[in-house]
């Protein structure tokens, strides 16, 4: 159970999202934030202080009444969730709702303690807000995504309660939760943020480290299956080069072949002597998708690693405006609330899980192309050549969603578009970034589950079941407990989804 001290960290996220445990708050936090209240209370009188006695954004400029302060929290929250598209995923939310109560926790935001209790209460319960993709800038935080968040703690909008969508009155009356107490600038302070994007973000990393754990079992099966030689895989050769990530690619790969009885060595076979051919009949040296793999997967390893810093870092920033500092007794004004740290580690993500999904295509193509490999039939054709179609159909499924990566890694981050009448002048998109790069992880899955499915049609074909190693010998048998052996043609989009949906929820 992650207790909430102000510090997560990745494995919190995976433990509360995708193993569903509950949230503690340790009661350090519940004193913390109680005296950012207290203090931000007393300061804020006879002062101004943006957010609590004046307009937003453009109209700050506008002196709030004492008697309307409350009334202009609620006007924000309302007016401001006018969110449209698709709703974002149950776990993406979950995520969002976690990376905002920990920065709320560390008591630079001057929130009601009733917010933290309440959104702690709501991800324990798996009751989850209704957030749609669209309407967020990420210049001022996840205005939009964040406002529908702030809906539910006042206890209106809707929430996915035990499957069902349903208004969040009623979901409140059943579990008997009271919506927060607005007093100051909890509005103000829900919606300022990062965390929709954030969250988003870290679900992003998880998965493309379970995508990338697949990668490179993929990766090593086939170079074993067309029995590669495996120097290119050597610590000696790996560690000439000084990237961290190729030479930790080069180890996996070395480790998941370490019992293959199908991998060569070059010097059983070149080495041993001048030969007398003046063409070698077999490949002295594999193609790149093949043989490149560590050079490949370490710079998607290396910004994997990068972009987990960036985005921990950001979960445990105060991402707000105004800044409550209790221990110098200020409120400061400034923007960390924008997005751009974010908005460019998704591109960056994007960009790379893009890159591997065009390594997973290379590799299937090669296995499907006879004139290629010269060990396989035609699309690893099982049936009868002519009248069946193997692996053929489902190949324009991995060239289609690889070729719609590659337009979706087109960067966000430079896409800004000044608005709110021209306040926010120069915005991050951090939201769109990040709700991109979850739809190029998506595709990655999809395009690995078919080269996975052509992998173990290949060691059906070739009969070496008992000669790959132990580790992709568990893989073949986790995805031959999907798809049967086919030699006549059948109905591949089941299977596909099948074998994806696997991937996605089967990490090492």
């Amino acid at each position: 159970m992650p207790i909430l001290q102000g510090k997560l960290e990745i494995a919190d996220f995976e433990k509360t999202i995708f193993k569903n445990e509950a949230v503690q708050l340790h009661k350090d936090i519940i004193e913390r934030v109680q005296g950012s209240f207290k203090f931000l209370k007393e300061f804020s009188e006879n002062k101004i202080i943006y957010g609590v006695n004046t307009g937003f954004g453009p109209m700050a400029q506008y002196k709030i009444k004492d008697d309307e302060r409350i009334q202009l929290q609620y006007n924000l929250i309302r007016s401001h969730a006018s969110g449209t598209g698709n709703p974002i995923p149950a776990q993406h939310v979950r995520a969002a709702m976690l990376a905002r109560l920990n920065t709320l926790s560390l008591g630079n935001s001057g929130v009601h303690p009733s917010v933290i209790n309440l959104m702690s209460e709501l991800l324990n319960k798996n009751i989850i807000p209704l957030i749609y993709e669209h309407g967020g800038v990420g210049a001022s935080g996840d205005l939009v995504q964040l406002a529908h968040l702030a809906l539910v703690l006042i206890g209106e909008g809707e929430v996915f309660y035990k499957g069902e969508r349903r208004n969040t009155e009623e979901v409140f009356k059943l579990e008997n939760l009271e919506p927060i107490k607005v007093e100051l600038r909890e509005g103000l302070a829900l919606m300022n943020g990062t965390s929709v994007m954030t969250g988003i973000g870290v679900v992003n990393v998880l998965y493309t480290r379970i995508i990338m754990d697949w990668m490179i079992k993929a990766s090593s099966a086939i170079n074993e299956i067309v029995k590669a030689y495996d120097d290119h895989l050597s610590f000696e050769l790996n560690q000439t080069k000084r990237h961290n990530g190729q030479r930790k690619v080069a180890e996996m790969m070395r480790t998941h072949l370490k019992d293959s009885t199908l991998t060569r060595k070059r010097e059983h076979h070149l080495y041993n002597g001048t030969k007398e051919e003046d063409v070698f009949v077999e490949k002295v040296q594999e193609y790149y998708s093949l043989r490149c793999v560590p050079q490949i997967l370490g710079p998607v390893l290396d910004t994997l690693d990068s972009v987990e810093n960036i985005l921990i870092e950001e979960v445990n920033s105060a991402n707000d405006n105004p800044i409550v500092d209790v221990e110098n007794r200020n409120v400061y004004h400034g923007g960390n609330f924008h997005g751009d740290y974010i908005s460019l580690e998704m591109d960056k993500l994007k960009i790379v899980v893009a890159k591997m999904t065009m390594l997973s295509e290379r590799q299937l193509n090669y296995l499907l192309n006879s004139k290629l490999n010269d060990i396989l039939p035609p699309f690893v054709n099982l049936g009868k050549l002519g009248l069946n179609f193997g692996m053929q159909g489902v190949q324009f499924t991995a060239t289609s969603t690889t070729a719609e990566s590659q337009m979706l890694s087109n960067p966000m981050y430079v896409h800004s578009i000044p608005n709110n009448n021209d306040n926010q002048d120069i915005v991050s998109m951090g939201t769109n970034a990040a709700l991109i790069t979850k739809k190029v992880i998506e595709n990655a899955f999809e395009v690995v589950a078919i080269e996975l499915i052509t992998i173990i049609q290949a060691i059906e074909y070739l009969e070496v079941q008992d000669q790959v190693s132990s580790e992709t010998k568990k893989m073949y048998q986790q995805i031959r407990a999907i798809v049967p052996v086919f030699k006549e043609d059948v109905v591949m989009y089941p299977y596909v989804n099948k074998v994806k949906e696997y991937l996605m929820n089967t990490s090492k």
